[in-house]
């Protein structure tokens, strides 16, 4: 009897059943293993015998879309459905703003382009080709960063001392991997591009106060100092530009004022003919800018001069029916302009204040209630605490809006009584916002997004009017180095001290984009996506 071999040979291993290659990358760069075991065990397994029976299972899917780099392979993952999202998303807006907005116009010709030179395309691959670049490139210079110090890199470290430490250094993945957002150079520059440059740009600067408010920069400060300092500034120069450059200000923001100005700007009477010419508001508001220009002429009254061939400067003819039958004890003609009936330039701004202020306060009370509706547990566990909160909100804003508004209209008349018609007869457009900037104080505890969007827009419209009068001429892609020194500066602002980033999603936004999970570092609780 043979006796058996002390060291058998192991049974043969079965032969690997081939997978197809172009199926190994779909499953790897579309779904994870988690993901797909998600999917598998709350649809797949509900769905009819043929689709199961087809079905492989999580653990063939784990064996096939195991990747040697997975954190290359989630990146170009996450990268996909940013690019799918937002394309969507672009897609779903427009039709909805066509048929929202187009309701009773004539359609407009689409113009016939490739496409790969839809905006849409190119804003979305921008934004997936940020996303990839900045998670490959934060994860190299991690890894760069750890094996430089490390012991066998002491050679290098001697031989290069100085790009030794910026490798090393905390902030290097941070600052480099930055250098992505360089990639939003594929979509078109317009004023999209402009927008995110100036907004990036903001926030690197609202996060660098932050961080020095917390290392205790301003320990002493007043308590009247805030953001809200800043909205005058912003206020005077819109309104400026408002006056003189209508081009270069923001159509939405002026449309909004316009709207909410009932008593300085002469709508047509309802008994008016409708055979007669009626300034329109913006022609209303050429024509304060012209006289402006000509130092603010005084008021010649039809009534007391029926003979007077010419009342209004040639230039002014289009306001003749409003300042015609303005009352004649009025001495400036703005003031016949902006309160033709009334002779009282205090009542007229008093009027103004009582009448606007229940439209705003209805607009606002809509906004801010629909903006607490994501706090619907806290209205439900203390509602009365809650709705105090929401209506001195709508009360401050409101009040504040209302004053910036009237006070910057009221304050021509107020010029036109104070100042000599030849002093600051353009510049006091900039002084009547400024004062009506002066209102944010009222706001100056949760208001730091208003005046920094207001800031943005001032931003914006100071760039636009220096170009059109030819102080600067730009830079080519210069907007594309603005939205990556500010992308820079946050990041590293977020790596030194994530606190200093206000905002939670802001926050989990940067996790996201690093690659680390759709996360809020600064209170430890983690959202993150399966994979992404």
């Amino acid at each position: 009897m043979a006796s058996a071999e002390p060291y058998p040979s192991p049974p043969p291993s079965p032969v690997p059943s081939r997978v197809d290659p172009i199926l190994r990358n779909v499953l790897r760069y579309t779904v994870s293993a988690k993901e797909y075991k998600t999917l598998h065990d709350y649809l797949i397994t509900r769905s009819p015998p043929a689709v199961r029976k087809h079905a492989p299972p999580p653990a063939r899917v784990s064996s096939i879309a195991r990747a040697s780099d997975e954190h290359n392979a989630a990146a170009i993952r996450a990268s996909l459905r940013v690019f799918i999202a937002s394309q969507t998303g672009l897609q779903i807006w427009d039709q909805l703003t066509a048929r929202i907005f187009g309701r009773g116009k004539p359609p407009k010709k689409k113009s016939r382009t490739s496409v790969f030179q839809s905006p849409n395309l190119r804003l979305s691959l921008s934004l997936s080709l940020i996303l990839l670049l900045h998670r490959v490139l934060f994860r190299f210079l991690t890894r760069l960063r750890g094996n430089l110090a490390t012991k066998d890199a002491d050679p290098f470290r001697r031989r290069n001392p100085r790009i030794a430490r910026a490798l090393t250094s905390r902030l290097a993945p941070a600052a480099g991997a930055s250098l992505a957002g360089f990639a939003l150079g594929v979509y078109p520059a317009d004023q999209l591009r402009l927008t995110i440059a100036i907004y990036f740009a903001t926030r690197a600067a609202e996060y660098s106060y932050n961080l020095l408010e917390k290392e205790g920069w301003f320990r002493n400060k007043p308590a009247w100092w805030g953001s809200w300092m800043m909205m005058p500034l912003a206020t005077g120069q819109l309104l400026h530009a408002f006056v003189f450059d209508r081009d270069c200000f923001p159509k939405a923001y002026g449309d909004f004022i316009l709207s909410y100005t009932p008593n300085y700007l002469q709508r047509r009477p309802a008994a008016y003919p409708p055979s007669l010419p009626w300034p329109e508001p913006h022609t209303i508001v050429d024509s304060l800018a012209t006289m402006s220009r000509l130092n603010w002429p005084p008021f010649i009254s039809p009534m007391l001069f029926p003979n007077n061939p010419s009342p209004l400067p040639s230039a002014l003819s289009s306001i003749s029916p409003i300042t015609s039958p303005a009352h004649p004890s009025i001495p400036h003609l703005s003031c016949a302009l902006l309160h033709p009936s009334n002779p009282s330039c205090s009542k007229t701004f008093l009027t103004y204040v009582l009448t606007a202020f229940p439209p705003l306060a209805k607009f606002f009370t809509l906004v801010f209630t629909v903006f607490s509706l994501p706090r619907y547990r806290a209205y439900l566990s203390s509602p009365f605490k809650e709705v105090n909160m929401l209506a001195k909100r709508v009360l401050r804003m409101t009040l504040f809006i209302t004053m910036a508004i009237g006070t910057s209209w009221g304050s021509i008349c107020f010029f036109a009584n104070a100042f000599p018609r030849h002093f600051l007869p353009t510049q006091r457009w900039f002084l009547g916002g400024f004062l009506g900037g002066l209102w944010g104080f009222l706001e100056r505890k949760g208001g730091r997004s208003n005046f920094l969007y207001s800031v943005r827009m001032s931003i914006d419209s100071t760039w636009k009017v220096g170009k059109k009068r030819g102080w600067w001429s730009g830079i080519k892609g210069g907007d594309l180095g603005v939205f990556v020194m500010g992308l820079m500066v946050i990041n590293m602002i977020y790596e030194k001290d994530a606190r200093a980033v206000q905002g939670s999603m802001v926050r989990k936004g940067l996790g996201f984009l690093r690659g680390e999970g759709f996360v809020d570092q600064t209170i430890g609780t983690s959202e993150e996506e399966k994979d992404m």
